[in-house]
């Protein structure tokens, strides 16, 4: 799945985002600018999801989102990410996703936690945090764990759809599609452990 996704969004980039990244760019925007901009939309995107309009909160949660494709073009334009950039991105990446599944927890709960869902959406933002942290904790230790079925995008998604079948008046939709997710992010934090293991410089004894 993490092929497929990887292959469309390299379609994006190149049939749109590398266009808009040259405006932004031109008039001006910085990809720290845009990247703010993406957090503060997913923000406004999951308080509507969180008072049950989620065709609404779904398109524009899905929309701001892109933003991460749309920063990184952008400061690999003007010749790479900057340190303060990469930090700025991977703490505004944490915020909103703590909104969406909290907007999600919130949905659920008043809806009487159909299908176990509210659990499923603890489970989701607990792994899915897990599985970004691994990665990071792993290259400042010089390992790879640069793997795995349920990154960021894959994750988000899968929410989306869930908000969509949700939105189109199936009841099960969200929670199953969190459940999902909770799977997938769970699989990915042990398959990155596991890569992470694999590539540990051996010590030799003397």
């Amino acid at each position: 799945m993490a092929k497929i996704v990887q292959v469309t969004a390299r379609a994006v980039v190149s049939y749109g985002v590398n266009p808009v990244a040259r405006f932004l760019l031109k008039i001006g925007v910085t990809p720290n600018a845009v990247t703010i901009a993406g957090t503060v939309g997913v923000l406004i995107g999951s308080y509507f999801g969180a008072r049950g309009h989620l065709l609404a909160g779904t398109v524009i949660v899905t929309a701001c989102a892109l933003t991460d494709a749309l920063d990184g073009t952008m400061a690999r334009m003007r010749g790479g990410t900057g340190r303060f950039g990469a930090l700025l991105d991977s703490s505004m990446d944490r915020l909103a996703d703590g909104a969406v599944f909290g907007a999600v927890v919130y949905y659920l709960a008043g809806q009487g936690n159909p299908y176990g869902g509210v659990v499923a959406a603890l489970i989701s933002l607990v792994a899915g945090q897990v599985v970004s942290y691994v990665k990071a904790r792993a290259q400042s230790l010089g390992l790879n764990a640069d793997v795995g079925l349920a990154e960021r995008l894959e994750r988000l998604l899968i929410v989306g759809v869930g908000g969509l079948l949700g939105a189109a008046g199936l009841e099960w939709g969200l929670p199953a599609a969190l459940w999902v997710l909770a799977v997938l992010s769970l699989v990915t934090v042990f398959q990155r452990l596991i890569h992470a293991a694999r590539t540990e410089p051996k010590v030799s004894a003397e």
